[in-house]
């Protein structure tokens, strides 16, 4: 199995310890490819960021299509991009917010995510309404921290994210945690270890979900809203996606 990783944001260092973490925890016989795009933001802190980044998105499922993909995996808890880049393919792909919260309501009723800066965990809070997921989370919590400090050695992030964990564990009634961000997916054993509940962070979970979903031999549906898009010119910048998503 063939799992392509995307970071959609162009920070290399974490594109790495994300491809590292899906290595861990995958199967024998996967392959992980973990990749970013060429352009884009190198942070993904808002609405704005997850636009800009939901382009390279695309690049990177249309590249994984010449290369043998079998699952793609949105490493950023945003899912910025996720129902356009099914579109594009007949694998599974799979958002890391959609595939933390499914993991959680699995080992618990209630659970609260912890995430870098409230402005995101407004986003979550959408994405939990939208996957249908709002009545099992009881808060959403920031640590006020910005993404790429998750990056820096030295740095009080993970102290900060803890001390999150704690609260959300003594003051929200939970029985685990989701981890907002796909640049915490190398901290879920200290974090866990250091809280006593379990937490689950998305990168790893959608690895695991992904191998499910192609193991039962399920893709991306080609009926409905997730057919591959209608082909039609593009113009400028564009003009390289015109007609190239026929069917095949």
């Amino acid at each position: 199995m063939r799992l392509r990783i995307i970071n959609p944001n162009t920070t290399v260092a974490m594109t790495h310890k994300i491809g590292e973490a899906a290595r861990r925890i995958a199967a024998p016989g996967t392959t992980i490819v973990a990749t970013q795009p060429a352009d884009g933001p190198v942070s993904i802190e808002g609405h704005f960021d997850e636009a800009i980044s939901a382009v390279g998105v695309m690049e990177e499922v249309l590249n994984g299509e010449k290369d043998a993909t079998d699952a793609y995996v949105i490493a950023c808890f945003g899912d910025p991009g996720l129902l356009a880049a099914r579109e594009l393919t007949r694998a599974p792909v799979i958002g890391i917010a959609e595939a933390a919260f499914h993991m959680a309501s699995l080992i618990s009723t209630r659970f609260s995510v912890v995430t870098t800066l409230s402005r995101t965990g407004i986003i979550a809070e959408h994405l939990l309404e939208q996957y249908g997921f709002r009545h099992h989370c009881r808060r959403v919590r920031a640590a006020e921290i910005p993404v790429l400090d998750l990056e820096e050695d030295g740095s009080s992030a993970l102290a900060r994210i803890i001390e999150e964990c704690h609260r959300a564990r003594d003051e929200d009634g939970i029985g685990a945690i989701v981890l907002g961000c796909g640049g915490m997916a190398d901290l879920t054993e200290t974090i866990s270890r250091e809280v006593g509940l379990p937490v689950i962070e998305g990168v790893t979970a959608a690895v695991k979900l992904a191998e499910a979903l192609v193991g039962l031999g399920l893709g991306t549906s080609k009926h409905g809203d997730l057919a591959f898009p209608r082909p039609k010119a593009f113009i400028g910048r564009f003009e390289g996606y015109s007609n190239l998503t026929r069917e095949r």
